[in-house]
């Protein structure tokens, strides 16, 4: 897929127990809210497995990211489901054969209430 400046890519997951589990593992980010199952029986995602909802689309057209700025809004539980829209912001092509992208994303739960916003730039090769 070729990309040009105003092309929105989406994107979107359910976060499991399991993903949380793995995240832990892989991040060391033990906070007790990830850990620990609240009244409803939910975990709090770590913000940083959220953001991995953007990194999937950029690394799905070979984004080499230079920048990234994340905005936590509002948690994001077990069982929710994201959406993630990423949209082309810059889209050029340089001297030297790379293509200079900047984006911004938002993502929403299944409620459509904000959970994260922010952009990422960089290469692809």
């Amino acid at each position: 897929m070729s990309l040009k400046v105003g092309d929105i890519i989406a994107f979107e997951r359910t976060f499991t127990a399991d993903d949380v589990k793995l995240f832990t593992t892989v991040s060391g980010d033990e906070g007790t809210h990830h850990v620990t199952p609240d009244e409803q029986g939910r975990l709090v995602i770590q913000g940083l497995l959220t953001a991995t909802l953007p990194t999937k689309v950029g690394g799905d057209h070979n984004v080499l990211a230079r920048t990234m700025n994340f905005e936590f809004l509002r948690p994001v539980f077990t069982g929710d489901t994201i959406r993630c829209e990423v949209t082309i912001e810059k889209f050029e092509r340089q001297d030297n054969n790379r293509i200079s992208i900047m984006a911004s994303f938002q993502c929403a739960n299944q409620y459509e209430k904000q959970v994260l916003r922010g952009s990422f730039a960089g290469v692809i090769l």
